[in-house]
Parts: C-alpha cells; sequence; structure tokens
C-alpha cells in the first residue's frame, strides 16, 4: 500500500527544554541551544548574552518533503498513526494482507464482496470469482478513498498485460463499481503494467479522461513511450534495476550509466523526468524502491519517492540545523530539464517496434518477473476466495 507522510510529531522536541553546546562553524566560539517544548524553535546566544538569534530547526524528512512527495512505503495499517496516508494502492497483494490479519482493517469491505448478490448469482466459478475480487478492491479502495484525501491507485490484473482491450474493459468494470460507491473518478488512478499493449491502454483511457498509472518501468523507451501515451503517473523501481546490475551486465542502457559513473536506477529516473519536462508532457515520476537515503537525497525534485518506514522514521528523528550542509537541494526541476541533451533516436515517436527492439534485457527480465508476481497473487486471491467461500451468513 502506498501511503504519504504527516509533520513531524511533536514528540521529537517533547522534553520542557533541553541545552545543547555545539561549536560555531569557523570559530572557537560555543554557542548555547535552547529548545522548547513541542515548537522546532531555538534560541542561539553567543558569548554576548545580549545578542541572541531565534534558530528554527526542522526533521530531515521536512527538508526532503519541500522538494518531492515523500510516500510511506507499507501494507501495516497501525502505521497510519505514524505516517497519516495522504495516498494509496490497491491491489491483490493488499487484499490478501488483510485477510491474513485477524481483526484487520477493511476486512469488512472484503466480506461484503463475499457476499454481493450479483457474483454469486454467476454460475461458472471462474467468473464469480473474478467478480469477487473486483468487488473487494473497489469495496477496500472505496474506504480508502475516504481515508485520504489524494488518490487511490487499483492495480489491474497483470494477467492482462498483453490484452489492451482486456484492460480497458477490466477499467471500465472497476470505474462503474467505484461510481455505484460515489467515488469520482478524479480521485482514481489505475496501475497498470508497462507492456506496449498497457501504455496503449494508457493512451486510449487517458482520452476518456481516466487517469492512469504505468507500473514496471525499467528502460528509457518505456518511460518515453508512456509518456507520450499521456499516462498520469510512471513508477521506476530503482533498487531492482540496482539488484539486476549486481549479477548481470550485457543491457547497454544500464552500461551507458556505469560508464558516466552513474546508478542505472536513478539515472533512469533522471532522464524520464528530464524527457517529460524538456518536452511539457503531463506525466509525473514516481521513483520506487529506494534503499537508502542517498538514494532519497539524490532524486529530491522528482514528483513522488516511494520510501521504506525505516527511512522515513531515521529521517523523522534526524534534526537538521541552518547551517549544516547536508546538500538539501534540488537534483531536479523543470528549468534544468530543458537543458538535458536527448539523440534523435529517443526523441523518436515511439511504437511497439521501437520499444520492443530499445527495452534491453535488464527491462525485459524485470518486466517479467513483475508480472509474473503480481499475476501470482492474483491467482493466490482468487483460490483463497474460492477456500473461503460461502461465508456462514450466505
Amino acid at each position: 500500500m502506498s501511503l504519504s507522510l504527516s509533520s513531524p510529531s511533536s514528540s521529537l522536541f517533547s522534553s520542557p527544554k533541553r541545552n545543547k553546546w555545539i561549536p560555531r562553524l569557523g570559530s572557537t566560539q560555543f554557542v548555547s541551544i535552547n529548545c522548547q517544548r513541542s515548537f522546532p524553535i531555538c534560541y542561539v546566544a553567543g558569548g554576548n548574552a545580549s545578542s541572541v538569534d531565534t534558530v528554527e530547526l526542522i526533521t530531515e524528512l521536512d527538508a526532503v518533503s519541500s522538494f518531492s512527495e515523500i510516500v510511506p512505503d507499507t501494507v501495516i495499517f497501525d502505521d497510519f498513526d505514524r505516517f497519516p496516508p495522504t495516498a494509496a494502492t490497491v491491489s491483490s497483494s493488499l487484499l490478501l494482507g488483510i485477510c491474513g490479519l485477524p481483526d484487520a482493517k477493511f476486512m469488512s469491505a472484503i466480506e461484503t464482496a463475499l457476499a454481493d448478490g450479483e457474483c454469486i448469482e454467476l454460475e461458472k466459478a471462474r467468473e464469480r470469482l473474478s467478480c469477487f475480487s473486483n468487488k473487494a478492491l473497489v469495496n477496500v479502495g472505496a474506504e480508502l478513498a475516504k481515508l485520504v484525501p489524494g488518490r487511490v491507485s487499483t492495480e489491474i490484473d497483470a494477467r492482462l498485460a498483453y490484452d489492451t482491450r482486456g484492460i480497458i474493459h477490466k477499467v471500465h468494470e472497476l470505474l462503474k463499481l467505484y461510481d455505484q460507491l460515489d467515488v469520482s473518478i478524479q480521485r482514481l488512478l489505475f496501475k497498470i503494467p508497462s507492456t506496449w499493449q498497457g501504455i496503449e491502454a494508457s493512451r486510449l483511457l487517458e482520452a476518456e479522461g481516466i487517469q492512469t498509472h504505468l507500473t514496471f518501468v525499467y528502460s528509457f523507451a518505456q518511460a518515453a513511450a508512456a509518456a507520450q501515451a499521456g499516462a498520469s503517473v510512471i513508477q521506476i523501481f530503482v533498487g531492482r534495476i540496482r539488484d539486476w546490475v549486481r549479477n548481470h551486465s550485457g543491457d547497454p542502457e544500464i552500461e551507458a550509466a556505469l560508464k558516466r559513473g552513474e546508478d542505472p536506477g536513478i539515472a533512469l529516473v533522471k532522464k524520464a523526468y528530464n524527457y517529460i519536462h524538456k518536452n511539457s508532457l503531463k506525466t509525473k515520476v514516481m521513483a520506487a524502491a529506494v534503499r537508502n537515503k542517498q538514494d532519497l537525497f539524490s532524486l529530491l525534485g522528482i514528483d513522488y519517492i516511494i520510501a521504506p518506514l525505516k527511512i522515513l522514521q531515521s529521517m523523522k528523528e534526524s534534526i537538521t540545523y541552518p547551517d549544516e550542509k547536508y546538500s538539501f537541494v534540488s537534483r531536479l526541476s523543470p528549468a534544468s530539464a530543458k537543458m538535458y541533451q536527448f539523440t534523435d533516436e529517443e526523441l523518436v515517436k515511439w511504437d511497439q517496434l521501437s520499444l520492443a527492439a530499445a527495452m534491453g534485457p535488464a527491462a525485459e527480465e524485470l518486466l517479467a518477473a513483475g508480472l509474473e508476481g503480481c499475476s501470482t497473487q492474483s491467482q493466490r486471491l482468487e483460490e483463497f476466495f474460492g477456500k473461503i467461500w460461502p461465508p456462514p451468513n450466505v
């Protein structure tokens, strides 16, 4: 589940008063830092007691949040209190997680789906289980829409990844169910794999005013084709590309990044962002699978960064001083993107053949692995529903 973050807890500054002595940079003089309760405001007194400056201290999390929207990567609902969500994703994996926890939030939404009369009346078991899955996704998504102020992204069955019409039909089915629950289309994204068929489905859906979220982007060709299609959001998995590099070689796009001394996952995010802004396209870029603070700092300025809770908690607990040289600067901006140089081959109008030719082994293998994992989760969910249906009250 994708959640967004809150402002730092006042518990970070919960002691009534505290003094911390630190050396003033460039001087042997010491200064006294007096932090008052619940407010990140400090009064700094130098050697001259009559000279008092007001200094505002912030957390690292606040500092980076001024550049990009930081989205917690979690499916644990207890984390809502620590990091109140502003956006969310609902998927087969999330539904399995809900079913596997006792008294989990949203379990009633799944139980309602399993008792749905329209689904129960279907004679074929496969169609009935698919109906249950659709209803459960939407019921949970609708509950999340009440909880978060931002958009809810609903994952489309990865088994449809190479079926443009199937993807569009599934989105229309889900959208109809959301409409029955009074969830506005403006509050919704539909998460689609970045195969050519998925990109084409995105183009057609966006033309209808339906917002799409293209995932499993592992190459520049996929990112550029998705942006040309008008996808609302593309999601690039930084850490997964790095993991591939540890055990493989021979991908031209990755080899080029390594020769420049760049991390290939971060390089892809930056290149996609620069392409989108240089060409004035509407697509937003989401970086996922970041593994450490340095990944996050290297991507400041990107639209969204999905970060593990351990990184967010560490930044939430770390105080940043005004004179600290911590490189909290934007690494990406629309202005700098205009200066980025692309080759003629990169500026083509992408189609199915050019996309297939441009995707290297990393993108092909990682896309296939992502599709297999999500397809397995969808299958597991239907099998689980088949085992527990009918519920006692049906």
